[in-house]
């Protein structure tokens, strides 16, 4: 049973990808709230009418600005997912995996045949 798991971390490699989820978390209200403050600066500079805050916007009755806060957040959380994903890919092909006992003797048996 927990070589199966072993294998099941090692095989989708669940460490990385789970480091990525909670940096991407952690991240999620610091975008959010600078959002806020950019749509903020948004309302408060007269384009958006009727309205206080970017969020409170609604022509029509119809949530716009909250459905385009909603949007920027995801599109910026998007890119920072991906920007830790990309990071994480490039550290993982400048690492190199050690020869197994095994590997090594194979390797220096193949280096004897082909010196013959």
């Amino acid at each position: 049973m927990l070589s199966e798991f072993r294998e099941f971390l090692e095989k989708f490699n669940v460490i990385p990808i789970a480091v990525g989820l909670i940096l991407a978390l952690a991240f999620a209200p610091v975008v959010e709230s600078v959002v806020n403050v950019i749509l903020s600066l948004v309302g408060k500079a007269g384009f958006i009418p009727d309205g206080d805050t970017f969020a409170d916007w609604a022509p029509a009755g119809l949530p716009i600005g909250a459905m385009i806060a909603a949007i920027i957040s995801f599109v910026i959380m998007a890119w920072v997912v991906f920007m830790i994903v990309k990071s994480l890919a490039r550290a993982g092909a400048r690492t190199e995996l050690a020869q197994t006992p095994d590997q090594a003797l194979l390797t220096e048996i193949r280096d004897l045949l082909r010196s013959r």
